[in-house]
């Protein structure tokens, strides 16, 4: 019993720990004052009119929401495949080529950023953007195998080889039969791939270039030089994308499915 309520209590810590900076950023976004206060003295929305009113911020918005939706669509059109071979056939390896794919997920993120810059930007010379892409679909795909590999592994295949005796195709099957029985953890690797896209930090720091800028660095941009509830305001509908994006996820798929 003793043990029980020490549990809860470690617990009630670790949570305020995490929730209470977010529930500081959401007050502070609705401050008058021209810098970041806490408590606020009067209730305003005009912070979040400045930035939805900024060039720069909108910008970089859309170009987060471009790349993240490109790069998670093309993490898909290799991963979906690369999950169904991992999971439908003995591959010599395979143990060495799933840690090889999940990579990304376990080296820190200013360790993956400075290591794409090196070979993108200092090596293959690409453009700003393409470099962007790249590094996202890198970044994006552990997510999408993880995701739908475990739908894969779940999945009863002798129901592609029926088809099969049937006369379907292995393509045909493959889109008939496989692909809409994981539709929904797909759905789920797009988002969550989508959502650590759109937040990346690292890979959008060392990828941009003059004149193009991820959300995350313009955000890092603005405080260096400005600290108002802008920045704040900002975060809040981050976190609101964020939440809705969440939201599906769990009402299609579960997230206790996903783990």
């Amino acid at each position: 019993m003793r043990k029980q309520r020490g549990m809860t209590i470690v617990a009630l810590f670790v949570f305020a720990f995490l929730f209470l900076p977010l529930v500081v950023i959401v007050v502070t976004s609705f401050g008058e004052a021209a810098t970041i206060q806490f408590p606020i003295k009067k209730f305003s929305l005009k912070w979040y009119g400045n930035a939805l009113a900024s060039d720069t911020f909108m910008k970089s918005f859309k170009l987060s929401l471009s790349i993240g939706a490109g790069a998670t669509l093309l993490a898909l059109l290799v991963g979906v495949p690369a999950s169904y071979a991992l999971s439908r056939y003995s591959i010599k390896g395979k143990k060495f080529l799933k840690n090889f794919f999940l990579s990304p997920t376990m080296i820190p993120g200013i360790v993956v950023g400075y290591t794409l810059f090196q070979f993108i930007v200092i090596e293959l010379k690409l453009p700003v953007i393409q470099g962007l892409l790249i590094g996202h679909f890198l970044i994006s795909l552990p997510y999408i195998i993880r995701v739908v590999g475990s739908g894969m592994e779940q999945l009863d295949f002798s129901i592609e080889e029926v088809a099969w005796t049937l006369g379907c195709t292995r393509f045909h099957a493959f889109i008939k039969i496989v692909l809409p029985n994981v539709s929904s953890g797909i759905f789920a690797a797009f988002m969550l791939a989508f959502v650590n896209s759109f937040n990346n930090v690292p890979v959008s720091m060392f990828l941009s270039g003059p004149g193009v800028t991820m959300l995350p660095t313009s955000l890092l941009s603005y405080i260096e030089y400005t600290y108002d509830p802008t920045v704040s305001a900002i975060s809040v509908m981050i976190m609101l994308l964020t939440i809705v994006l969440m939201f599906i996820i769990e009402k299609t798929l579960g997230l206790a499915s996903i783990a």
